[in-house]
């Protein structure tokens, strides 16, 4: 009985990790198979992320006060 009780609990981390891993990769394919990405949306991302970092590199310096969102 002794040793039952030694082995799952040696057992008890190893196993929950298992079961962890598996829900976040199941957790994770699932969101990975949404709609696919366009490449015109990408490419406008793009440029709205380059005038916010322009816009931030601009307040840095100075020139401009940042704008507070």
């Amino acid at each position: 009985m002794e040793a039952v009780v030694i082995t799952v609990a040696a057992l008890a981390c190893p196993v929950g990790m298992v079961v962890m891993g598996w829900f976040m990769t199941k957790g994770m394919r699932k969101r990975g198979q949404s709609e696919p990405l366009d490449v015109d949306d990408l490419r406008a991302e793009h440029r709205r992320l380059g005038a916010e970092i322009e816009r931030l590199d601009t307040a840095d310096r100075g020139e401009l006060p940042a704008v507070q969102r």
